[in-house]
């Protein structure tokens, strides 16, 4: 009998994690705040190749991945670039390129959209994931890990 779990597909993890660029600029990290993720694997929490590189790890290990960008966030798509009457937006907000603004969608979620650029009466607005197109390093550091629900029982 073994106190130490391995993570598999519907364990509940709890992790510190740091993602980066390939040229080590940081993109996202759980210890700015030392707060670290809580996830279960399966859930939509990460795509499923980040899920899988943490397969059979256990608490305590710290692993470093990198992921291309088809394995990451996917290459850019041209169809999620959109243009937009200035009109569209309300007359208090000052647009600049480079902000970060929520649309509301058709089912009432929002999808967030970057501001490329702003020229006359016409606003570029991205809807491509921020980091699409990059390769991605997942460093992650294990804090715990809990059965789920297939396995209960197990040790």
């Amino acid at each position: 009998m073994t106190d130490t779990m391995i993570i598999g597909a519907d364990s509940e993890v709890i992790l510190h994690f740091d993602l980066k660029l390939e040229d080590g600029s940081a993109a996202d990290s759980t210890r700015v705040n030392n707060k670290p993720a809580k996830m279960v694997m399966g859930d939509g929490s990460l795509t499923a190749n980040f899920e899988a590189c943490l397969l059979g790890l256990k608490k305590g290990d710290k692993k470093a991945f990198t992921l291309n960008a088809n394995d990451a966030f996917g290459e850019p798509n041209p169809n999620n670039v959109h243009y937009m009457e200035k009109s569209r937006f309300g007359s208090d907000l000052k647009i600049e390129e480079g902000m970060i603004l929520a649309f509301s969608q058709p089912d009432g979620s929002e999808i967030p959209g970057i501001i490329r650029s702003v020229a006359g009466d016409s606003v570029t607005v991205d809807f491509n994931h921020p980091l699409a197109g990059q390769t991605v390093i997942f460093d992650v550091e294990i804090i715990d890990v809990n059965p789920g629900n297939s396995q209960q029982g197990e040790k």
